[in-house]
């Protein structure tokens, strides 16, 4: 695994080890992840337990000193809330996973609960990034088209770049991941604004 940081963290954890009993995947795959500080059911829970307390703060004072407008502004509280935390959780799970294995690059893109695969050949795939602060890596093929790298920042985006470009140099040249040699192929900086 590739280890570029919090962002793009490792599918098989922080040591590249086998931790939790799955078989190793292979050296030549990035997970990008967004760095979400609530999972899905955290939110949930978190969403109840705020709920629970604006309700019975507004019954007690409907109830205590009739202020009952409480109520229906608690209401609107609750469901602003609610949507806001319903679309972080919707998008808190996205990633971003390409993998250069038995002689094919794989890209795997989730956001929300749509999931999209493309796989490649890597001998045709160029690599691309623009010179542009924000600028993707795009990875193209004939007419075919991914970006990729958005939950990187520039710096990490870039090395992910070198290294997927050493990984597709590699394959091209018949030779294994970690194999010595010149780990570092050029990639297509292109200006594109």
């Amino acid at each position: 695994m590739q280890d570029l940081g919090i962002a793009f963290q490792t599918a098989v954890g922080d040591s590249g080890g086998n931790l939790d009993g799955r078989t190793p995947l292979p050296s030549n795959d990035w997970l990008m992840k967004r760095n979400c500080s609530l999972s899905p059911r955290q939110v949930g829970w978190f969403y109840f337990s705020i709920a629970c307390l604006s309700i019975a703060i507004a019954a007690l004072l409907t109830v205590w000193h009739g202020a009952w407008l409480v109520l229906p502004f608690a209401g609107l509280e609750l469901s602003g809330l609610g949507i806001a935390l319903l679309a972080y959780a919707r998008h808190a799970t996205d990633y971003e996973r390409v993998s250069v294995t038995d002689g094919m690059l794989v890209v795997e893109t989730a956001s929300a609960s749509r999931v999209t695969r493309e796989v490649f050949n890597p001998q045709w795939v160029r690599i691309e990034l623009g010179e542009s602060f924000r600028a993707l890596v795009i990875l193209r093929s004939g007419k075919r088209t991914v970006r990729v790298g958005s939950y990187l920042d520039p710096h990490r985006r870039r090395k992910f770049a070198q290294e997927l470009a050493a990984a597709l140099h590699d394959v091209r040249t018949g030779r294994g991941a970690g194999q010595g040699g010149d780990r570092f192929e050029s990639v297509n900086w292109v200006d594109k604004q």
